[in-house]
């Protein structure tokens, strides 16, 4: 792997820590402003990091493709 790729990997991992973070500050003031804990809280929180990598890795392949 050329240092090229190693960046890349890095560069994506980086992202979905954040993007991890992210979902779960998003699901509490989600839960703070219902009043209380989701009953299948893992389900949407898998949900919301699923629908935020998705859109954010696709954003960044369409930029990548640009340049």
């Amino acid at each position: 792997m050329d240092s090229g790729g190693v960046m890349e990997s890095v560069a994506y991992i980086a992202i979905a820590i954040i993007l991890y973070f992210l979902s779960d500050w998003i699901l509490d003031r989600v839960e703070r402003s219902v009043g209380r804990r989701f009953e299948y809280r893992t389900l949407i929180f898998f949900g919301l990091l699923l629908g935020l990598t998705l859109l954010v890795f696709a954003a960044i392949r369409q930029f990548t493709d640009l340049v």
